[in-house]
């Protein structure tokens, strides 16, 4: 069996369900979903129903019960679907919003944003970047104030996923004017509260399946008991979730490059030129065998930490050099991939073309290559 030291029989049975799903009831439609912008919300309840939203939370708060590599096949067999917006905003629903809610998160809260979330009742979206501040977190603007009971929310957030019909954001805010994080907190925000509104839907290169928004909070009133863990601790809340979006974006990232160095294995060995397969060149042999390595690589390097990260430590230099190496990988193979269909690859009928878009996304969020570039530095003591 295949990485035995992380995988079980019932790991093979679940990615065999999950791929059957994905054959099943999402390729088919796609390129529909990516012309329109947006895939339906009976997807989050469709696979609320199979379970598939919750495979690594424990039954208590409505989970599956299943261990952290559940939810890492997931996200690789999600990213063979044919596009990289649907696995994104599935992500962002089970491995970006919810996971500091079961953290750090109250039984109450649970049971009014997790379970629902976990169901595919609620859509759930985490809101960080802001129009001024993205990589800096300590920068946020959003500011929460106090008034009795509720707090009142102001501020602006950007690029978005699933922030046009979210049911709710997990939302960085600042609470008090104390420098560094000191004065960051995180706030649970039902988007049906007056002043919440979609500024506007935003129009990306790549992902155009999943929505992305600027979401406007003007006055937002939200009761005391939406606050998310303690006040002030919200940046440390936040950097610990950024260290399993990491990682599930590494995971994805894996899956993406196997769907691109399948698209190019089969348009090589179909592709004739000078009466032979193109696979039969030398140069692209060696290009294959290369984009195959650094898959195997990059597999191999995720496992190991997501090994790691399952057992509860949070090794957050290993974690950003893995999000670092799968998601240029995922991209660079891609490119090859591309290169390897010549013009057809430049060609919006040809699938490639999308992967080449969708991948370059990963290379920006849950922390940039710069910023996980100085996370490995300074870990390093340079």
């Amino acid at each position: 069996m295949p990485y035995e030291p992380y995988f079980t029989e019932e790991h093979d049975q679940l990615r065999k369900m999950i791929r059957k799903f994905v054959e099943n009831e999402i390729k088919p439609f796609v390129d529909e979903w990516e012309e329109e912008g947006m895939f339906p919300r009976s997807l989050f309840n469709r696979m609320g129903e199979l379970g598939l939203l919750g495979l690594h939370y424990p039954e208590e708060v409505g989970g599956q019960g299943g261990d952290y590599f559940s939810g890492l096949i997931l996200a690789e067999e999600m990213n063979k679907c044919g596009c990289g917006g649907v696995p994104m905003a599935i992500a962002v629903q089970t491995d970006m919003a919810t996971p500091p809610i079961y953290k750090f998160g109250t039984k109450d809260q649970h049971e009014r944003f997790l379970k629902p979330a976990l169901r595919g009742e609620k859509i759930a979206a985490i809101g960080i970047t802001e129009p001024n501040n993205g990589s800096d977190v300590m920068g946020i603007q959003t500011r929460a104030r106090r008034d009795g009971d509720e707090w009142v929310i102001n501020g602006t957030k950007t690029f978005i996923t699933n922030g046009t019909r979210a049911d709710f954001v997990t939302l960085v805010t600042r609470t008090s004017d104390d420098p560094g994080p000191k004065g960051i907190s995180l706030f649970l925000v039902e988007t049906n509260h007056p002043g919440f509104s979609v500024g506007k839907k935003l129009e990306k290169v790549g992902m155009r399946s999943s929505d992305t928004a600027e979401l406007i909070f003007d006055d937002v009133r939200v009761p005391h008991e939406n606050l998310l863990g303690e006040e002030g601790k919200g940046f440390y809340q936040i950097m610990w979730q950024l260290q399993g979006e990491r990682m599930i974006g590494a995971a994805g990232a894996i899956g993406g490059a196997e769907k691109s160095y399948e698209l190019a294995l089969n348009y090589a060995k179909t592709r004739i030129a000078f009466n032979q397969p193109i696979s039969n060149f030398q140069v692209i042999a060696h290009l294959l065998a290369e984009m195959k390595t650094q898959i195997e690589a990059c597999r191999e390097l995720t496992y190991a930490t997501a090994y790691r990260f399952a057992k509860g430590e949070v090794p957050s230099k290993e974690i950003s050099m893995t999000k670092l190496a799968a998601v240029q990988m995922a991209h660079w193979v891609a490119d090859r991939a591309l290169q390897i269909f010549g013009g057809n690859g430049y060609m919006a009928e040809y699938p490639i073309e999308r992967a080449w878009r969708d991948s370059r996304l990963a290379r920006i969020g849950g922390g940039t290559d710069e910023i996980m570039k100085e996370i490995i530095a300074k870990q390093m003591g340079l």
